[in-house]
């Protein structure tokens, strides 16, 4: 498996990743408003790494450098529980240096357990009652 920087050509994959891990885990959210264009719009300016094995695209995080911010991490749901998340995670860390914080729904249980059992540490947590998120900091 190699972590790589996305390029144009692998949007596609990258948008199918995102929305199908989202309707699989993303349990409190609609699935029925979640489109393919979310990827685009919610990664803008933000750099992408890649998982990749095979020539197929198993995950991304997108970075927001400037701020040294995880804003997305998406494995495919069929490569769930392989490493591939937790080589993107150290491989973002790498690539933006430490201290790095990101956001994690606070209702993602799993997600949550999948960072601390990294040495993310939760900060605050934030947000609307029926949007709360907490902020993880690596240090």
């Amino acid at each position: 498996m190699i972590i790589r920087e996305a390029s144009r050509a692998d949007y596609p994959q990258l948008r199918r990743i995102y929305l199908e891990s989202r309707r699989e885990s993303f349990r409190w959210a609609n699935v029925d408003e979640m489109t393919l264009d979310d990827f685009d719009k919610d990664t803008s300016e933000e750099q992408i790494l890649l998982a990749e094995e095979y020539a197929q695209v198993l995950g991304f995080a997108s970075l927001y450098v400037p701020d040294r911010f995880i804003h997305n991490l998406f494995v495919h749901p069929a490569a769930a529980g392989n490493g591939v998340g937790d080589l993107l995670l150290k491989r973002a860390v790498a690539e933006l240096g430490t201290p790095v914080t990101l956001k994690c729904v606070s209702e993602n249980l799993k997600a949550l357990r999948f960072y601390k059992k990294r040495g993310w540490k939760a900060v605050v947590e934030e947000g609307e009652p029926d949007a709360r998120y907490w902020v993880l900091v690596y240090e």
